[in-house]
């Protein structure tokens, strides 16, 4: 019997797929507890109809994904941060403090926890950081640490 998963069943599949399935299993534990329907000729095209309506989004998503990534791209990011002589740092700037950086300089939010730093910025200079923006965007901008004017 085939039908159309409206949830995830784990020995079967995900939602929205259609699966072959046994008379009894389907009509004994998939119907009884809305796990599935059947795939009528209407169901199929109502199913059609929202891969296409959730592709059509998912490539929006996207492209508006890469859009954030080359403005953050676009420019280095300035932190200023308290400096001895030497350039050393007093502490360490942390990916909190380049969020704030790139939310004041571009007006975007940006979460802290997406951030990653190859290493620990604990000396003035300009770093290279990348931004996780989505599932294969990752925008790769610079950091110019300053040292503070007294």
């Amino acid at each position: 019997m085939r039908l159309i998963l409206l949830s995830d069943v784990k020995p079967l599949g995900k939602k929205g797929q259609v699966v072959d399935v046994a008379e009894g299993y389907a009509r004994n534990f998939l119907l009884p507890r809305k796990l599935a329907t059947e795939a009528s000729k209407g169901a199929l095209t109502v199913l059609g109809e929202q891969k296409k309506a959730h592709d059509k989004r998912e490539a929006e998503s996207l492209a508006e994904t890469r859009e954030l990534a080359a403005l953050l791209e676009s420019k280095p990011v300035v932190v200023v941060a308290k400096a001895g002589e030497s350039g050393r740092l007093f502490g360490a700037v942390t990916s909190a403090d380049v969020a704030r950086a790139f939310a004041q300089t571009f007006s975007v939010p940006v979460d802290k926890h997406k951030i990653e730093m190859k290493t620990a910025i604990k000396a003035v200079g300009t770093y290279p950081i990348e931004i996780r923006l989505g599932r294969s965007v990752v925008a790769k901008a610079a950091v110019d640490v300053v040292a503070e004017r007294a």
